[in-house]
């Protein structure tokens, strides 16, 4: 735990240095723009198509009556837009962790090696194509959970407790591999992911606390969906901010660990081999 609180204090300071600030910009911009066209495009005829499914399968009555059980009556003249903000916002988030991941990533690696380890010896045990391979792999089961828990987001108790664990666990799995891609050899790699699964987890689940404060901007019933524009552009900006504070905190920890890794080196090459 000394590990990670130590690179969470670092990730406070780099996140407050001008250049990372910046970092949350062109990732954001990009989300805004590609989820403008999206939704421009597409968000009509999908709010159209769920509406048509609710129709034939006579699954308006039954909403209503789970809702007026539950005290939301109300929500029922606004389900189906609602239904689709839910369905789209994992696709939102997903698209500025990967924003994050190809264009922020890089120089966040670059501002905590030079600053903090400049002595590391960079192995490029990682790559693009693996970086978005596991951000697809971890994606999709991601998507799968997010989509069987959906319901428990009309319990808020719940919803507080599955939100920081979904994001935390996709976080992990994406900015732990991230963060090792250019320093770590895919031996080192895998065996600090393996001796350091909960810490990272951890690391993962408070930045999935942060990450799930945005989504309580979605919860506003019949002012979310007509505020839906502004909640959207809030969301990413906040998910992009909350993604460049995480990766700076997996990028501290992981290079530290990677440093004492390297230092002890009969136990690294045991590690290792285990990993094998």
């Amino acid at each position: 735990m000394q590990l990670v609180m130590t690179s969470l204090g670092r990730a406070l300071l780099s996140q407050l240095h001008f250049r990372m600030l910046l970092l949350t910009i062109l990732p954001f911009v990009l989300s805004l723009v590609l989820w403008g066209v999206v939704l421009w495009l597409g968000l009509q005829p999908m709010i159209d198509w769920l509406h048509a499914y609710f129709v034939d399968n006579n699954l308006f009555q039954w909403a209503a009556s789970m809702l007026g059980w539950f005290g939301l009556g109300a929500i029922k003249t606004v389900l189906v837009p609602l239904i689709a903000m839910w369905l789209l916002l994992p696709l939102m988030v997903v698209t500025a962790l990967v924003f994050v991941g190809v264009i922020a990533m890089p120089a966040v690696v670059r501002h905590v090696s030079l600053r903090y380890h400049p002595q590391l010896e960079r192995l490029h045990g990682g790559s693009l194509a693996g970086s978005l391979s596991m951000s697809l792999g971890s994606f999709l089961i991601f998507a799968g959970l997010w989509i069987v828990t959906l319901p428990l987001n009309a319990l808020p108790p719940l919803a507080f407790v599955v939100q920081p664990l979904l994001w935390g666990w996709l976080t992990y799995r994406v900015m732990a591999y991230d963060a090792l891609a250019e320093h770590a050899s895919s031996e080192e790699r895998r065996a600090l992911m393996r001796t350091h699964r909960w810490p990272l987890l951890a690391i993962g689940i408070a930045a999935g606390a942060m990450g799930a404060a945005p989504t309580l901007l979605w919860l506003g019933g019949a002012l979310s969906v007509v505020l839906f524009p502004l909640l959207a552009g809030v969301s990413i900006w906040l998910y992009v901010l909350v993604f460049v504070f995480s990766g700076l905190w997996f990028q501290h920890y992981t290079l530290e660990a990677l440093a004492r890794l390297r230092g002890n080196q009969p136990l690294a090459r045991a590690e290792i081999a285990a990993g094998r």
